[in-house]
């Protein structure tokens, strides 16, 4: 697709946007914005990096490398096309946002960009369901005039094509791959209450919802329950559950409820940054998780990791790095899911090896998507080589797998 460079004056920063799920309080789509910022200023140190904001208080308080963010949910939508307007590039995602109920509010603004001449790039996007007329109509009007589409898995561009998208689509992977640890300490794991000389499985639990609408509540806590307690006896451990949303926790509690030893079990109860909740995987001796960001956060720190498939890119994930995949969340088929954590925790020695390269194999295709974005970048303001070739050292240096 031929690129029409947006006029900007010689003397201003190349203006870039990001939209995604941002501001929302949760942690896996911060980790995204976090590494998609940090690709954006890698390639180009000077320009303005602006966040579209579903709370921006809440963005401009974790997010230090955005340079200007602007609530748009809620807020009268002139001063938000007027930043449009003004934008050199806008990129799309990643994460999960092409889905039922979403994706025509994002494609909405990305549209609103098309029209006033901003190119657009769908960063390693996630898509479905999409069964809704308006979302399919936004997803068949938009994302042909975008200048490249780039997905984060193989379920999303199927989703992507049946819905009639006949573009080339780049399959990579999730941004958050690319995460850099931050220390979880000693007195954090004090103040949590946690026990440091025992075995620590880690649990993800979330809510029903339009991304999980199979998931039957009293069903899946009963079931996480059987595991829960299974595990802290085979292996003599504590159970910790790990919130990535404010909800979770509510669902964490309705899993201890329904353990005969709820005393084996913690909830993490202070806010945490993504990179703390990457560092946190190092206590831990195994993960049995359904958020999809926690499964990858222990799939980084080359853990077991038992991945709890409520939907197709937590199945997807399990699939690319070898973990078993099971099909679904459902309480008849806790005997199967106890058999295959047996198996998981006995065999893992023999695995760690190849989940190690698997995950290699992942981050780079998530680099991948950040050189992309960056040749793009060069065609709109004809950044050189230089430029492109400090930022792939920078990024080179900062994903280094972290030693299991």
């Amino acid at each position: 697709m031929t690129i029409t460079p947006h006029p900007s004056p010689a003397s201003s920063p190349l203006r870039i946007g990001l939209l995604g799920s941002y501001g929302g309080c949760n942690t896996g789509d911060e980790a995204i914005l976090m590494c998609v910022l940090s690709c954006l200023r890698a390639h180009r140190p000077g320009a303005r990096l602006v966040v579209f904001s579903r709370n921006a208080e809440h963005t401009r308080a974790h997010q230090p490398q955005a340079d200007e963010v602007v609530d748009w949910e809620g807020v009268p939508q002139k001063p938000v096309l007027d930043v449009l307007a003004g934008l050199d590039l806008l990129v799309l995602g990643g994460g999960g946002i092409l889905y039922d109920g979403e994706a025509r509010r994002y494609l909405r603004l990305v549209r609103a960009a098309q029209e006033r001449g901003v190119p657009t790039f769908a960063y390693a996007v996630g898509a479905g369901p999409l069964r809704e007329a308006d979302d399919r109509d936004a997803v068949r009007a938009v994302l042909p005039r975008m200048t490249e589409v780039v997905v984060r898995d193989e379920e999303s561009r199927l989703v992507l094509e049946e819905v009639g998208i006949d573009r080339e689509l780049t399959v990579t992977a999730d941004p958050a791959l690319l995460l850099t640890p931050e220390p979880f300490t000693e007195q954090m794991m004090r103040q949590e209450g946690l026990p440091t000389d025992t075995r620590l499985i880690g649990m993800s639990v979330r809510e029903p919802g339009r991304a999980a609408e199979k998931l039957d509540e009293d069903d899946y806590h009963a079931l996480l329950a059987d595991v829960a307690e299974f595990l802290a006896r085979r292996l003599d451990a504590h159970v910790v559950f790990v919130p990535m949303e404010r909800q979770d926790v509510r669902h964490a509690h309705g899993v201890l409820s329904r353990m005969s030893a709820p005393d084996l079990g913690r909830i993490l109860h202070n806010p945490y940054s993504p990179g703390e909740i990457l560092g946190f995987m190092s206590h831990l001796d195994m993960v049995v998780g359904m958020r999809l960001h926690v499964v990858i956060f222990a799939a980084l720190t080359g853990l077991p990791v038992l991945p709890l498939p409520y939907s197709g890119k937590v199945f997807d994930f399990a699939r690319r790095t070898g973990a078993p995949a099971l099909v679904g969340v459902a309480r008849e088929q806790a005997g199967l899911l106890l058999a295959e954590v047996d198996r998981l925790w006995d065999e893992f020695p023999r695995r760690q090896e190849e989940l190690t390269r698997r995950v290699r194999g992942l981050q780079a295709l998530a680099r991948e998507t950040c050189a992309r974005c960056g040749f793009l970048l060069d065609s709109i303001d004809g950044g050189g080589a230089d430029v492109r070739r400090t930022a792939d050292l920078h990024l080179h240096g900062a994903v280094t797998p972290m030693t299991p």
